[in-house]
């Protein structure tokens, strides 16, 4: 007994018509200025040329207008389809809800926005339709450099116009279906619908991006956008389309259409002459003449604020035809809009899984959603005040006092922080050799002292900022694993955290806790930033161009006075070498330091927010990276007298490890990396400054975070009870002479006019500072010299003396 069928309510063929008159009319005026801007970059020959694809691109659309300049933007894309120089027809929704209001009345009200977006994947099909009804001719001849389906078609279309001559040229003849082609391999192009732009003030769900759990049943065979990260994508594989067969008996075309993905193939020839003969002919499979997408599965997952707590990210797959392959890589951040369908399973797979099925997205348009700096766009408030804040000379203070003001202290981390979210200048060496310009910084310290906390607030504010623990990561999870593709059963490769963070920072927390073998996975991503994988017969190198922030705690928990600091932070040199500054923040008592601590973090619990600091302005995580966004748009470059500066303080801190080596201060490795990450630090300062060039003072502030992070080691030395400004004063300058920041020469003496710059720029005034040289001068630990513009510390001088005596 047959089904009843009723007569669907929807007028497929008015509105097949609707959409040849869009085809033919629509007319786009930012298109047009669009399309005319590229013309005058890529043409250098003049207007001519410009004016002839004007004229080709109205001449087949006989129903359109020449109004001026206007533009028929679809016949144009259809003329270069017709032409075999683009295989994609992107439809955008906005023209066709453009369209539609200014065309239909109430009366002829087709709903087309409404009937693609409810079913989209038979509208393809119409669509194409309408299409092949107004495909212009092709304006030249196709030669043997085109496509064999070209050929192959020019041939069957000329024997079908001898085929009616030879029938006498007899109205409405129809040659015999088997030498027809099909409709799917005539085409010669793929169509794609572009979704709806969201407006602002837009309610309706099915226009905004959804997470993947929020994909239901009631979406199927809706056009939705589904945001996600890409963790795996397989290789592009020919899927088949159409199979063509040729018959050995009667030399007949038979042509199979490939709508699932498993198949069985004809084997017997079912044309008249094979049947009246009883022949049964043998097909054989015409693999130059069957149609052939490109195919990719992509496996998105969700973001990481989107899973609930508890639950683990959901995934799901993407399937991208011609056009829409290799243009996602693993950890894109991507808003994929396509069509929602279910894969029925087929054969024995069917029988075990008895009622589920699988469902998959058929892309039609892919947005790449990096939170990246360079997609930011500064608004003109924002603007004004980066320009008002930049002549106040006070940016930097005011930028790192906004990292995580909730925490309180550690002044000197949040700058490193803020300036390792800028990030120095990546250079590529003529020969290929490339030198990061990601810094990586690592937090060692006892417990309690908020690393954690900072981690988590860079994770917010860095594009692509993924946070993982040493424990809860493998050296595998951290790269890169392999995995078999369940639909090609191929060895696939599968990204890891440092591959999502590409181009974004990775925070590494308990850091000390990771096994060895998994902790020396990342040697080659914090240096060459490439990782290397050689499993499963699959050679390859992947991308990690990410900034490392570790968080460690030191070998037995909190630090022990009593050994030296390379026993406490018990980590390889090789990676140590490899951070371009290492933080030891020890978590020592004192009352006034513990007390101002309480007081903040009870004003925070009380109020819910961090205390207004004196005098400073405190700028949000949005605001944070729009600042960083334009400061990485510039690339400074180091002057020559700038070089000679970094060579001789690189030469000091070369001595001074040697000194600290005997005296078992040893604190890290000095090495030509120490170099490189002053060099880079000294880069980001300059790009915070929104400037072109490098100065000194940008190199003494960097020499002065390097000595800086050591100082929690010598903080009993530098402790004193009383905390006038002469001793504050006093503290920063034997901080400079430590390293080597405003220093002249090698005899130790440093530049008293930079030493001045320096310290007023800390907030001190000039009678503070006159006050502190005269009154440690009076004590004979320093002396002025050279007319008054030079510094000399009197006792640090001789014991470098005699220490260099010693040592040579």
């Amino acid at each position: 007994m047959a089904l009843l069928t009723e007569r669907s309510f929807v007028k497929y063929d008015e509105q097949e018509d609707a959409f040849v008159d869009f085809l033919q009319t629509f007319k786009s005026s930012s298109t047009e200025a669009t399309d005319q801007l590229q013309a005058l970059n890529i043409n250098g020959d003049g207007d001519s040329d410009e004016y002839d694809m004007v004229d080709d691109a109205d001449d087949p659309a006989p129903g359109a207008r020449r109004n001026g300049s206007s533009k028929v933007k679809y016949m144009q894309m259809l003329q270069d389809v017709a032409d075999r120089t683009k295989t994609e027809i992107v439809i955008d929704l906005n023209d066709l809800e453009a369209y539609e209001k200014a065309t239909t009345d109430d009366e002829h009200q087709f709903k087309l926005i409404e009937s693609i977006e409810r079913n989209a994947h038979h509208y393809i099909e119409i669509f194409s339709r309408a299409v092949d009804k107004v495909l212009p001719p092709p304006s030249r001849e196709p030669n043997f450099k085109d496509d064999v389906l070209d050929i192959i078609m020019t041939q069957r279309s000329k024997r079908n116009e001898r085929m009616q001559e030879m029938q006498g040229g007899v109205e409405g003849a129809q040659p015999p279906p088997e030498s027809i082609f099909p409709a799917a391999l005539t085409r010669r192009y793929t169509l794609n619908f572009k979704p709806r732009t969201p407006s602002a003030s837009s309610n309706e769900r099915n226009m905004k991006a959804l997470a993947v759990r929020n994909v239901r049943g009631e979406h199927l065979g809706h056009l939705i956008t589904v945001r996600g990260i890409a963790t795996r994508v397989s290789d592009v594989k020919p899927s088949v389309q159409v199979n063509a067969y040729s018959c050995d008996r009667c030399g007949c075309e038979i042509f199979q259409p490939v709508t699932t993905k498993q198949f069985t193939p004809m084997i017997e020839c079912p044309s008249e002459e094979c049947k009246q003969n009883n022949t049964k002919g043998q097909l054989f499979l015409s693999t130059r003449a069957s149609k052939f997408l490109p195919f990719q599965e992509v496996k998105i997952q969700e973001m990481a604020d989107q899973v609930p707590v508890g639950h683990i990210p959901r995934m799901l797959g993407i399937h991208c035809h011609g056009a829409l392959v290799r243009q996602i890589n693993p950890g894109d951040v991507v808003d994929v809009a396509g069509i929602f369908l279910p894969t029925p399973y087929t054969g024995f797979k069917a029988i075990r899984a008895g009622l589920l099925t699988d469902t998959y997205l058929e892309a039609q348009h892919v947005t790449q959603h990096k939170k990246a700096y360079d997609d930011i766009v500064l608004a003109q408030p924002t603007l004004r005040r980066m320009n008002e804040l930049e002549r106040s000379g006070q940016l930097y203070e005011y930028l790192s006092r906004s990292i995580a003001p909730e925490i309180f202290g550690h002044a000197d981390v949040k700058k490193a922080l803020l300036l390792q979210l800028i990030g120095g200048v990546t250079k590529e060496v003529g020969d290929g050799m490339r030198i990061r310009g990601d810094i990586n910084v690592c937090l060692m310290g006892d417990p309690g002292v908020a690393k954690s906390q900072l981690l988590k607030y860079i994770t917010k504010v860095a594009p692509r900022g993924v946070y993982t623990t040493g424990r809860g990561s493998s050296g595998v999870g951290l790269t890169a694993a392999v995995m078999r593709d369940p639909v090609t059963d191929e060895m696939v490769l599968e990204g890891g955290a440092l591959v999502l963070a590409d181009n974004g920072m990775c925070c590494i927390d308990e850091f000390d806790k990771m096994d060895d073998g998994d902790r020396t996975a990342i040697h080659e991503v914090m240096e060459q930033q490439t990782i290397s994988i050689s499993k499963a017969g699959i050679t390859t190198t992947l991308n990690a161009r990410t900034s490392i922030l570790a968080a460690a705690n030191p070998l037995y928990g909190r630090y022990n006075p009593n050994i030296s600091p390379v026993e406490n932070i018990n980590l390889p040199a090789a990676l140590l070498s490899r951070f371009d500054i290492l933080f030891l923040i020890l978590d020592t008592p004192s009352r006034d330091s513990d007390e101002e601590l309480a007081r903040h973090v009870t004003y925070v619990h009380m109020h819910n927010a961090h205390p207004e600091p004196a005098g400073g302005v405190v700028f949000s995580p949005a605001e944070v990276r729009q600042w960083v966004a334009r400061a990485r748009s510039h690339r400074p470059t180091v002057p020559k007298e700038v070089s000679d500066y970094m060579v001789g303080a690189y030469v000091r801190m070369r001595q001074q490890q040697k000194r600290d080596e005997g005296s078992k201060k040893a604190f890290t490795h000095t090495s030509p990396r120490t170099l490189l990450g002053v060099l880079r630090l000294a880069q980001a300062l300059a790009r915070l400054r929104f400037a072109t060039e490098v100065i000194s003072e940008d190199v003494d502030e960097a020499l002065r975070l390097i000595e800086v992070s050591k100082a929690s080691l010598y903080a009993d030395e530098n402790r004193r009870d009383d905390y006038t400004p002469s001793s504050k004063i006093y503290h920063l300058i034997k901080t400079m002479e430590a390293s080597g920041a405003a220093a002249v020469g090698d005899g130790g003496e440093l530049d008293l006019r930079r030493v001045r710059e320096r310290v007023l720029a800390k907030g001190f005034t000039a009678d503070q500072f006159e006050q502190a040289i005269d009154e440690y001068a009076m004590l004979d630990v320093w002396q002025t010299t050279g007319e008054g513009t030079r510094l000399v510390f009197i006792e640090a001088g001789n014991e470098d003396q005699e220490m260099d005596d010693e040592d040579f």
